[in-house]
């Protein structure tokens, strides 16, 4: 990788496994790249609880490579991230073809780290994790669905499609849809965005002509959950079933503060709601006789 080591808090499905990606702390010598083929090492972390985790091992990467400049970055240091470089911070097939964000959402720190949408240079990749793919240009949409169809695996959409913008767009709809698709989601963040979510449902399966075991496969949705105070248990149970009403599989989100990891309360609520974070557990407590 250039000569840079990758350094790693925890391990993720989207954590590099090169020789030069490691989770934690240095292994032995014969076990790391040689000093003298190592250029940098980046501690790259994702969430602001893992930066104090991040600054000991700076620590303990140093004192492996007493010569070479140990940085720490990534968006828990609210770097706002340049072009996208497959394989060197996400596992390759992982790809994010834009930045930021046109939505304000307060739960969300996409749009306050990375700024307004911005397009990058799009290379191949199947699992995008784009804020906003849909925010962006058509011209940009469409040749990133056309880099999709020349992958090997078929697309997944793990960042998600704002339903609001993809309903204004059945042309695109369609067009993921009736291609090598594995999954999309979408969110349902709060109760007024059931419209939308709705319409894009529904969009989605008539454009892919799926059934309803096909529909839950490819299409996801999460639900967010544990941010508004007012949004009680019996509502974001009554969304997730709303989400399973039309096919698709719902995905419990909890909410965590940005400095928190583990909030009490939100970890009860985890805890009552676990079912509906298994789609295994969901589907099996609807199949109940």
């Amino acid at each position: 990788m250039n000569g840079i080591i990758r350094v790693f808090p925890r391990r993720t499905a989207a954590t590099p496994d090169d020789d030069w990606a490691f989770v934690g702390p240095p292994p032995l010598p014969g076990m790391r790249p040689p000093e003298a083929d190592v250029r940098a090492v980046h501690i790259s972390v994702t969430f602001a609880w893992d930066r104090e985790a991040a600054r000991l091992l700076r620590a303990e990467w140093t004192r492996a490579y007493p010569e070479i400049c140990v940085e720490m970055h990534g968006p828990a240091f609210g770097h706002e991230g340049g072009d996208f470089v497959p394989a060197l911070y996400l596992r390759r097939g992982y790809v994010i073809t834009s930045r930021g964000c046109i939505r304000r959402c307060p739960w969300c720190l996409a749009a306050q780290r990375e700024g307004d949408i911005r397009e990058l240079p799009i290379t191949d990749g199947h699992d995008v994790l784009d804020n906003n793919l849909l925010a962006c240009s058509r011209r940009h949409i469409d040749a990133v669905l056309d880099m999709l169809d020349r992958q090997p695996k078929p697309a997944r959409f793990t960042g998600g499609l704002d339903a609001r913008l993809l309903t204004e767009m059945p042309d695109i709809a369609a067009k993921i849809a009736r291609g090598r698709l594995d999954v999309a989601y979408l969110a349902y963040d709060r109760p007024s965005a059931w419209p939308a979510v709705e319409a894009s449902i529904k969009m989605l399966r008539e454009a892919g002509g799926w059934a309803d075991g096909q529909a839950r496969r490819k299409l996801g949705v999460y639900v967010l959950a544990g941010f508004d105070p007012t949004d009680s248990e019996a509502t974001i149970v009554r969304r997730a079933e709303q989400v399973l009403s039309l096919g698709a599989t719902p995905f419990l989100m909890i909410y965590r503060s940005p400095t928190d990891r583990k909030d009490p309360a939100q970890e009860a609520l985890k805890r009552r709601l676990r079912r509906w974070m298994r789609p295994r557990a969901i589907f099996a407590a609807q199949e109940a006789p």
